[in-house]
């Protein structure tokens, strides 16, 4: 009996299904769970000492790796000064700094705890300012569990299938209206219908949370356009994609001004950190200068601010991204070449250190395209190349990352073994 099914028996017993986030169940692809022992660079052990090559790095934070030095030497420094205060320390205004410096179009921060704390303050924020209640979302986007954003919600709700949580309150899903991402039509009749009641459109630049789906040319510049021909706010949820992408997040790579940015994951190095960005005078409107109230105890809290500004150091460097994508052209290239190969429909899709797999014919620009992929094939694609050391998202409807710390060698061998995985996929009945 293998400790990772020992321990999860044990969590069973104390934690709801066993983990403390959903997608962690493995119910996408079926099993149980591994626990994890400790991570290093590229690769993660589990409790009985196997080896993978990670390809979910925390779900994105960690784009220098697991345990990169410089990281954890910030994070024992800050440490060893105090764990947390409940008030200010210079570290969160450098850390603001370097993100405002960065990000094109955030000249203010507010941190918080989690991308969802982010998000809810977002919209909060943009309520206010608009006098509006209504929300313009994306189906299959997610941004965090705020339950104005439990509507046809991406990631672990498409992968548990229940879209729409129970729990949220019919008059507040009633304030959601829902678009189809890349089909600006969808959109333009939201904005038809209710263009004086919509306070903001949230979306995820790069759709990160029904896998990874680019936005087609046009599509944000729409979205800005629409917003600023109806008084309403353009919220970037860049949780997954500030710094991921590109230095600067979708925003600088797309060129697009949103009126407020989320931030996460990579911000914090792998603490828990998320962060509200924008200009200062939207910014203004959030306590104590302004009535819009949001506190966090953790919020700031000097060892995650250590983290991040250790990690974005690193991204300073112009040829870390250049190198980065090279990384993921090598990885999901050479799966599409291995796929062919053997016969299996299979398309990947990629946009700066993330990447998508997809059971289906390309291209994939829409949820419906998404959702034409064989879960069934994804799942088995999972459990081999899980059985060769290689750990992808649980989940078909997860995007992968791809870290500084990933080489030639572990793209090699992944993609050895994915040959392996889809000849075997080839010779199902």
């Amino acid at each position: 009996m293998s400790r990772s099914h020992e321990a999860f028996t044990r969590a069973l017993k104390v934690l709801v299904g066993g983990v403390n986030s959903p997608v962690r169940a493995f119910k996408g692809v079926g099993g149980e769970p591994l626990f994890m022992r400790r991570g290093l660079g590229p690769h993660i052990w589990d409790v009985d000492d196997r080896r993978y090559i990670d390809y979910v790095g925390a779900w994105g934070p960690l784009i220098l790796g697991h345990a990169a030095p410089s990281v954890v030497k910030a994070v024992q420094e800050a440490a060893a000064q105090g764990l947390a205060f409940g008030a200010p320390c210079e570290a969160e205004s450098t850390l603001a700094e370097q993100v405002a410096a960065f990000m094109p179009h955030v000249e203010q921060v507010r941190f918080v705890s989690s991308g969802t704390e982010a998000t809810m303050t977002a919209l909060r924020l943009a309520r206010a300012v608009t006098g509006r209640d209504k929300v313009v979302k994306f189906e299959g986007g997610y941004h965090g569990h705020p339950d104005a954003f439990l509507v046809k919600a991406g990631s672990g709700a498409l992968t548990l299938g229940v879209p729409t949580s129970p729990g949220v309150p019919a008059s507040v899903a009633a304030h959601t209206l829902v678009a189809s991402y890349n089909e600006p039509a969808s959109v333009d009749q939201l904005f038809g219908e209710h263009g004086a009641d919509i306070a903001a459109i949230i979306v995820e630049p790069v759709a990160g949370n029904m896998n990874c789906v680019p936005p087609l040319p046009g599509f944000l510049a729409h979205l800005r356009e629409l917003c600023d021909r109806h008084g309403a706010l353009l919220i970037l949820d860049e949780v997954m994609t500030g710094f991921r992408v590109a230095r600067g997040g979708a925003q600088a790579l797309y060129g697009i001004r949103p009126d407020l940015t989320t931030l996460g994951k990579i911000i914090g190095g792998g603490l828990p950190v998320g962060a509200v960005g924008g200009p200062r005078r939207l910014m203004g409107r959030l306590a104590p200068e302004g009535p819009v109230f949001q506190a966090g105890t953790n919020s700031g809290n000097p060892v995650a601010m250590s983290a991040g500004l250790a990690t974005l150091a690193v991204l300073r460097d112009d040829g870390f991204y250049p190198a980065l994508e090279a990384k993921v052209r090598m990885l999901t290239e050479g799966l599409e070449q291995a796929a062919r190969r053997h016969g299996v429909a299979f398309t990947t899709t990629a946009v700066g250190g993330m990447f998508g797999l997809f059971f289906r014919p390309g291209p994939i620009h829409t949820y419906a395209d998404v959702m034409g992929s064989s879960v069934e094939s994804f799942r088995a694609f999972h459990r081999l190349m899980l059985d060769q050391g290689v750990y992808l998202a649980p989940s078909a409807f997860e995007a992968g990352f791809v870290s500084g710390a990933h080489g030639e060698t572990e793209i090699r061998e992944t993609l050895a073994a994915a040959d392996k995985a889809f000849a075997q996929l080839a010779r199902r009945p």
